[in-house]
């Protein structure tokens, strides 16, 4: 829906941002003829967003703190450029009050809310208080200026266990601890109060009671000069990992007309509260263990820009959010509420550049390959590019997956379709991991809560590469080997047994071990068996044409295509989501690589905040060696094995290298000794 009217409009926009958010606001700001500045950074020179805009300004240096946090450096652009607002899309600047108040003083319109409003919801303890005096719902809890340990820790005893610790000026998951008992809780303070402070300047937290089936969902508002706040419905947001949303959806699944009218009401309210203009977004912990309830949920806070996960709203409701901005902050109008109205369902997952398989570790590096979906019913939201990078300064978010369907099974199957297409080389990304989450079946019948990333970690997150992908391998290769797609290769003497049917047997890499897969021919298709494991591929086709194709079958029933890249001997499969190297066998490269597993290397770039072993001490498995920060968070390394730490090889405070050696255990033979 595009808006209608006379209100006045922005001619040039700078966008205070980079990445998929920047590129998302050009696209509308084009589609209004509003002229756009980008900034950009180094490590951003030649990112899609800057070629996206009508001019570019260089800020700085890689880091966000030499660059996109620097306000004045972001003001001094826009008054070079002549543009007469700024939009600060989402982190980095935009609930910054003193930044909003610093475009007002030089004449820039900021896309947002007044730094007021920014102020009064940007501090969880104070935005509570407004919410108790507006009549909202807020979570029991301690919301005090008392910051002494001791203190904290007895309110969080009367409260009562489980507590949840979050960062006063926190956001995005950083800076908030869940404490399961009392005796640890300090240790659990200290460490959210550290990460605060290194996130926000700011290490004060508030204490809140911790609801044991929690859903989190939340209402989109927007305000105008004219003191007029309306809602565009809520959105579920469930699905998180350590507070990061990951697959976010609208409607809420299992919501009721007479629990949206209750929430929505308290979101405007809530809004009204602080004389809000702009979008903004109103959380809240609902209490999911039994049906929705108008008196079961809770304010938890108020983002004062738009929501990563704004696609979802715009597609149930058919409105440009930016737009809406746009068009707000030049002093016109929002649309009058009885006009907007939810049509379908909407789902969007956020792909990154991460790995399931090693405790979601951010992956950076060169995008060799990226290959998203290319259909016009799924959009695609991205701020990066095949042959960019994705780089340890900033967020590792590679793209927004956003589809819309008349349900929500409906829009359920579409983005499962969606997550299955994306191939990624060789950065690791979750979209597996997404894939597995939208097939499993509690998901599917809207059983979702915080906790059902941790409930199902196991299931969501295998470890390794997939029998699946070296049974495809074997199968391409078999065909490959050839050089035969319509021939059948089954009837090469090479595969023939007496009196059974035909068997072949391929040896691949697996961490240096050879790894056997045996394909054996059947009425029903291919039988593979993986180290013993069977998977049998249905009716499979198979087309492999100058070294690339694809494999096609039936698994449980359902399909599953791989797209086939030879590489030499190896083979690039992908296949569901994940994308692997499947490398052929050779034992005399593996005899050189043997390595004994003693060493704990640093899986990324990042500051070593504290090693909590030294030389002599016993070790048991997973039990934490060190803890790095990298990315703005922090990752907790673990020891592979127990055994006795044999040398430390970094301090606190030291800046270590991707593979850099951190701890070493001493060889198993020699500990025993």
């Amino acid at each position: 829906m595009t808006l209608q009217g006379a209100e006045p409009m922005i001619t040039k926009l700078l966008i205070a941002n980079r990445g998929e958010i920047a590129c998302r606001v050009i696209r509308t700001a084009r589609r209004l003829g509003v002229a756009t500045v980008a900034v950009y950074s180094d490590a951003d020179a030649h990112a899609p967003h800057v070629r996206l805009a009508d001019e570019a300004v260089h800020i700085g240096p890689a880091p966000a703190r030499e660059s996109y946090l620097i306000a004045d450096r972001i003001i001094q652009a826009a008054k070079d450029t002549g543009a007469d607002a700024i939009h600060p899309g989402y982190g980095f600047l935009s609930e910054n009050a003193a930044f909003a108040r610093a475009c007002a003083e030089n004449g820039i319109i900021f896309v947002g809310p007044s730094p007021e409003a920014i102020e009064a919801m940007g501090l969880k303890d104070r935005a509570k208080a407004l919410m108790e005096e507006a009549g909202v719902p807020v979570t029991p809890g301690y919301h005090g200026e008392n910051q002494d340990p001791d203190h904290l820790k007895a309110e969080a005893d009367a409260i009562g266990y489980p507590v949840l610790i979050k960062a006063v000026a926190g956001g995005g998951g950083k800076g908030m601890r869940k404490v399961e008992e009392g005796a640890k809780f300090l240790e659990a303070l200290e460490s959210c109060k550290r990460e605060a402070a290194s996130s926000f300047g700011d290490d004060r937290v508030l204490i809140e009671k911790f609801i044991t089936s929690p859903r989190h969902i939340e209402v989109q508002v927007f305000g105008d000069s004219r003191g007029r706040v309306i809602h565009l419905f809520e959105r579920d947001c469930s699905l998180q990992r350590r507070h990061q949303k990951v697959i976010e959806e609208a409607p809420a699944p299992g919501m009721t007309p007479e629990v949206r009218a209750a929430m929505c009401s308290a979101a405007v309210r809530a809004a009204k509260a602080v004389d809000y203009t702009g979008a903004g977004t109103i959380e809240f912990i609902v209490d999911g263990s039994g049906p929705l309830r108008e008196d079961g949920f809770y304010f938890m806070e108020m983002n004062t820009r738009l929501q990563v996960e704004h696609p979802v709203t715009e597609e149930i409701t058919g409105l440009d959010l930016v737009e809406l901005q746009l068009r707000v902050a030049a002093g016109g109008s929002v649309p009058e509420q009885d006009t907007i109205s939810i049509d379908g369902w909407a789902m969007e997952a956020r792909l990154y550049a991460e790995d399931p398989a090693t405790g979601f570790l951010p992956s950076t590096g060169l995008l060799e390959r990226l290959d998203l979906p290319d259909d016009p019913s799924v959009r695609i939201d991205s701020g990066v590019e095949q042959g960019g990078e994705v780089s340890l300064h900033y967020d590792p978010m590679i793209a927004k997956l956003i589809v819309h369907g008349t349900n929500r099974a409906d829009a359920v199957a579409r983005l499962t379709e969606a997550v299955e297409e994306v191939k990624v080389f060789p950065v690791k990304t979750n979209a597996g991991f997404l894939r597995r989450a939208l097939v499993n079946a509690g998901f599917r019948a809207g059983d979702v809560s915080t906790r059902f990333i941790d409930d199902n970690l196991d299931a969501l997150t295998p470890p390794g590469v997939s029998d699946l992908h070296y049974a495809f391998a074997a199968l391409a290769r078999l065909y490959a080997d050839a050089d035969l797609s319509d021939p059948d290769p089954w009837t090469e003497p090479t595969g023939f047994r007496l009196n059974a049917p035909a068997r072949l047997e391929t040896g691949w890499d697996r961490e240096g071990a050879r790894l056997s897969v045996a394909l054996g021919h059947a009425p029903e298709g291919v039988r593979a068996q993986v180290e013993g494991r069977e998977v049998l591929l249905g009716a499979p086709t198979v087309s492999i044409h100058g070294g690339t194709g694809f494999v096609h079958a039936e698994i449980e029933g359902e399909e599953a295509l791989a797209d086939i890249e030879t590489r030499g001997a190896d083979l690039l499969v992908a296949v569901r989501g994940e994308t692997h190297l499947i490398r052929r066998f050779n034992a005399e490269a593996a005899a050189e690589g043997l390595d004994a597993g003693g060493a704990v290397k640093a899986p990324m770039p990042g500051k070593v905040l504290s090693v909590a072993v030294k030389p002599g001490d016993a070790v048991s498995k997973g039990q934490t060696l060190a803890v790095l920060e990298a990315m703005k968070m922090e990752h907790a390394l673990s020891a592979p094995r127990d055994g006795v730490v044999e040398s430390t090889h970094v301090a606190a405070g030291d800046q270590v290298g991707d593979g850099d050696v951190l701890v070493v255990l001493a060889e198993e033979a020699e500990q025993a000794a």
